[in-house]
């Protein structure tokens, strides 16, 4: 069976809903304007569903230099987009510190009042130039620390029928937030196995598995914590002991060539050795 592209999707804000694509063009650190803009708090530490699982009901859409927000129960907001200007010291897990270009009072006001605490948006500056790390470390703007995330129907299917065998509710795809998804991949987590992948006019490289933290129990349409599903049945077969025994689904790559890819297009692998 061959292996296509079954859904494309970038997040323009980290942490906040999808937009899903038919086609997109992919540059070094990933789906074009894939999380280049991120919320972060009065100390410059990023948000995201971790904590604030409500960030999952707020759904951006970029439209050139404007950015609009929507979420239930206020206005919606048109917010110009800032490519530079004042900077804003900011930091992920406190691992990486950086900067990013404030978004102006507007933005943080409406953020600031649909999540219930002071934050402030920002997006990379133009100077950003952030490595990843793994088999191909790549580059990444505000995404954890890779471009692109791949998981496949294939281990969605495996991992529902276990929740099913354990009287639990499957899961939808969108709870692992991926950027690409594969149909065609007959045994599941086949992704783990990637070393290189091509589709469209695209080349991918294999990084590391991902290690899933709590924003797969959130319910992505209404922002709200649904678990402990997947990760109580992800916990019984996808443990990561060289991860502190995190556990793990789908997996990180970096762009080795960008350029344009389309859902329905072919994949093809080198694998790893």
């Amino acid at each position: 069976m061959t292996a296509t592209v079954q859904a494309l999707a970038h997040y323009p804000i980290k942490g906040c809903a999808a937009t899903y694509l038919q086609r997109a063009e992919l540059g070094e650190t990933g789906i074009r304007g894939d999380r280049l803009l991120m919320l972060v708090d009065a100390d410059g530490g990023f948000l995201s569903q971790r904590k604030v699982p409500e960030m999952a009901a707020i759904a951006p859409k970029v439209d050139g230099d404007r950015l609009v927000v929507s979420a239930p129960g206020a206005d919606d907001a048109e917010i110009d987009i800032q490519y530079d200007g004042d900077r804003r010291d900011v930091s992920l897990f406190k691992k990486w510190f950086g900067t990013g270009i404030d978004q102006g009072d507007q933005a943080a006001k409406w953020f600031s009042a649909v999540l219930d605490r002071p934050c402030r948006l920002v997006r990379v500056p133009p100077e950003h130039d952030r490595d990843g790390w793994g088999e191909h470390p790549g580059k990444a703007g505000f995404a954890d620390a890779h471009a692109m995330l791949v998981t496949s129907l294939s281990s969605l299917d495996g991992l529902n029928e276990r929740i099913l065998e354990r009287g639990g509710i499957p899961v939808p795809m969108n709870r692992f937030r991926p950027n690409l998804v594969v149909a065609g991949w007959p045994e599941p987590h086949t992704e783990d196995r990637v070393w290189k992948l091509t589709t469209g006019t695209v080349e991918l490289g294999y990084a590391v598995r991902a290690i899933r933290c709590a924003v797969p129990t959130v319910e992505q349409e209404t922002g709200r914590r649904d678990g402990p599903e997947p990760t109580r049945t992800l916990a019984t077969y996808r443990r990561e002991p060289d991860f502190g025994g995190g556990v793990s689904f789908g997996a990180k790559f970096a762009v080795l060539r960008g350029g344009t890819v389309s859902v329905g297009d072919e994949i093809t692998c080198e694998w790893q050795r």
